[in-house]
């Protein structure tokens, strides 16, 4: 069964960094595009970064280019998001998904993490 575990989010202040980790276990993640996605109290949720299976590729979305950085260690079977310059408006659980194309589509990944919280206080 295909398991992906989000680690990494707490509460920061703006201006503030945070790394997120997307750890896989019951498979092996080289094979998978990993997404990045988020989902704010009201909102929809929203394609953050995307990461193709051999780190090639990657896309951000607007609202964080710049400011936040996905990266693969596949030795490690893990996903990372650096995420830098945070704002009050990057609060939302965030969630990573596996797939096999590397998009900010939700549709596109099949199998999704349980979720960490980020909070980014004014």
């Amino acid at each position: 069964q295909l398991q992906l575990v989000e680690s990494g989010g707490t509460l920061v202040q703006s201006g503030g960094s945070l790394r997120l980790s997307c750890a896989a276990s019951g498979f092996t993640l080289d094979y998978y595009a990993i997404g990045w996605f988020r989902q704010a109290p009201g909102k929809e949720r929203e394609g953050v970064s995307c990461i193709s299976s051999g780190g090639s590729t990657t896309n951000y979305a607007d609202s964080v280019k710049g400011r936040f950085t996905i990266s693969r260690d596949n030795a490690k079977n893990t996903v990372y998001l650096q995420m830098n310059s945070l704002k009050p408006e990057d609060t939302a659980v965030y969630y990573c998904a596996a797939g096999h194309i590397a998009t900010l589509m939700s549709g596109d990944f099949g199998s999704w993490g349980q979720g960490t919280q980020v909070t980014v206080s004014s």
